[in-house]
């Protein structure tokens, strides 16, 4: 079978055991699969890559045997070509994700000008391609956004999806937490099938499954802005994991009621002077051992 049977056979999918043997045996075989296999990565609208591949076999075959010696190094700069178009599609196209550490907080700047600020312990990921025409990230952890105006923005979060125009709030998901404060303009929050507008001021908590009514929150930023955990009516647990996060530590709280209600708050910057706000409040005692703190009622 001749070269450019066998070509126009690959191109369809047909080739025989035996006769695969003979296409790859053939001079330019590798810059073929260089070619086949880079435009495949290259997704462009209205392009067909096998069509656009045979016509340019198909006419090798009305020019004559001594005339083809320009279509190897062709072949060679298209492969190359294809293989550069798929790479800018696979890397302009992916998403872009941030993660940060314990006892770490980081300011990132979207696309728009929008800008979120994720707390310890937290993560977003986003498409930076599509974003002029979707406005949409994920959130696993704790973000306060500053929205710039324009089309809608979401935030979809394991529990619940948060929608604005253009604003400022603050959304904090954690195991068996779901807290969203509007600080400008207003914010929409579905939660099961349920839809909440809020206002500046309002808040949105849910706490194992239930909702909790919140007093209107009067500061204008989140307190873990400023290096602070400021908390009002919460469990116990709830100030635990947060203390956790913003020191990377450990607590044995085996002798304690977790559930027990707190209001207060802690510095992010001196663990001591944060351990006896979270613990003279309640009666508490604390030591340190092995890189645990073991927490005790008086």
């Amino acid at each position: 079978m001749n070269r450019e049977d066998l070509i126009q056979k690959w191109l369809d999918n047909a080739l025989t055991t035996e006769e695969f043997k003979a296409f790859k045996q053939l001079e330019d075989y590798d810059e073929l699969m260089a070619l086949d296999n880079g435009l495949k990565q290259f997704k462009a609208q209205d392009f067909n890559t096998d069509l656009e591949l045979q016509r340019l076999t198909n006419s090798l075959k009305n020019t004559p045997a001594k005339a083809t010696s320009w279509f190897k190094p062709l072949l060679r700069v298209a492969a190359i070509l294809a293989i550069c178009l798929g790479s800018y599609y696979y890397t302009t196209t992916l998403d872009t994700s941030i993660d940060t550490l314990m006892a770490q907080k980081e300011t990132i700047a979207l696309p728009d000008t929008s800008t979120v600020t994720i707390n310890a312990l937290s993560s977003i990921v986003f498409n930076e391609h599509s974003w002029s025409d979707d406005r949409a990230l994920s959130l696993e952890g704790e973000g306060y956004f500053k929205v710039a105006k324009g089309s809608k923005f979401k935030v979809n979060t394991p529990v619940g999806t948060v929608t604005v125009l253009g604003t400022e709030f603050n959304v904090k998901q954690r195991t068996n937490y779901f807290e969203v404060i509007c600080y400008e303009g207003s914010v929409s929050v579905e939660y099961n099938t349920n839809v909440v507008i809020l206002k500046p001021g309002d808040s949105f908590l849910v706490i194992d499954g239930k909702t909790i009514e919140k007093t209107p929150v009067t500061s204008t930023t989140p307190s873990w802005i400023n290096n602070e955990s400021s908390f009002t009516s919460m469990p116990f647990k709830t100030i635990i994991s947060e203390f956790e996060r913003q020191y990377n530590v450990t607590f044995n709280v085996n002798t304690i009621n977790e559930e027990q209600l707190f209001t207060g708050s802690f510095t992010h910057n001196d663990i001591d002077l944060a351990l006896k706000a979270i613990t003279l409040p309640l009666n508490l005692t604390y030591a340190k051992k092995d890189g645990t703190i073991i927490l005790k009622s008086e």
